[in-house]
């Protein structure tokens, strides 16, 4: 049975617990529970802390689990384990904060104390790039370290950056690492299941960008039609009760769907329908 980790609570565990659903797995119901089995999968899943997912899986207790790249990297297990699949989830950057207009650059950090709550991720960084300074490690709310001088800059994950506004801090340097959700698993290992767990994961990923593009079309502008949605390999013609005429289905980005229906549409194309996928295997 794959043993799988899944984040217990906040953004990601709904985000991660939304696309096992979409991906035909069986979830908890009830957010107190710790364990839930899946038994036409033959999946176990544990709901615990996005932190600790990747030791559990660093040492070989659980098979896979679903955690942030900041948080896979900042606990030194990427030996043991590694990533398998991006998942487009809690997109943030993780980045140097400090008061405004007090740095500009990352080489300014040389003797200064930085707060943080991944203190194996800022320590590596530091040590890649010789800077010299000290790190201090907060449990969390590190944009309050500097008001109350516990530290001159902090690194901290940032998705929108309001709170580092609100805390009279800016951003500086280049993004240290760009985070988001991520499949991780065993270095080297494929249990039973996984295959098929990543396919599914896959799919829905796919699903979630694509949509399914009907229209009608005279025979004579089907090369033009079919130039304007190629499709993932190529787009399905079938013959109308009208000879004249075709159906033409094809898959398109779900960001250009609108566009693709006006320019069709100014082409001749008729009855053209967008529909959401649900679940894809390609």
């Amino acid at each position: 049975m794959l043993r799988v980790a899944v984040p217990n609570k906040g953004a990601l565990s709904e985000a991660a617990t939304a696309m096992l659903n979409e991906s035909g797995y069986r979830q908890r119901r009830d957010n107190r529970e710790l364990v839930m089995v899946d038994p036409d999968n033959d999946v176990e899943f544990f709901y615990l802390r996005p932190r600790d997912i990747a030791v559990y899986v660093g040492r070989g207790i659980l098979d896979v689990g679903i955690t942030g790249r900041d948080l896979f990297l900042d606990a030194g297990v990427n030996g043991d384990a590694e990533e398998l699949l991006p998942l487009g989830l809690g997109a943030s950057t993780f980045r140097f904060a400090g008061p405004v207009g007090d740095f500009s650059s990352v080489e300014q950090l040389h003797g200064k104390r930085i707060a943080t709550s991944y203190d194996g991720l800022l320590r590596s960084f530091l040590d890649r790039e010789g800077i010299d300074a000290s790190v201090v490690r907060l449990d969390g709310a590190v944009e309050s370290s500097v008001r109350l001088g516990v530290a001159d800059a902090i690194a901290d994950v940032v998705e929108t950056g309001s709170t580092l506004r609100a805390a009279g801090m800016e951003t500086f340097g280049e993004p240290i690492l760009e985070s988001e959700a991520v499949l991780i698993g065993r270095t080297g290992e494929n249990p039973h299941g996984l295959e098929i767990l990543t396919r599914r994961l896959q799919g829905v990923l796919v699903a979630r960008r694509y949509a399914m593009l009907d229209y009608d079309i005279r025979k004579d502008l089907v090369q033009q039609a079919c130039a304007l949605t190629p499709g993932l390999e190529s787009p399905t013609v079938s013959p109308l009760q009208d000879g004249d005429w075709v159906a033409v289905r094809s898959m398109v980005k779900q960001a250009q769907a609108n566009n693709i229906m006006d320019e069709l549409y100014n082409l001749g194309a008729r009855a053209i329908l967008v529909t959401n996928i649900h679940a894809i295997r390609i």
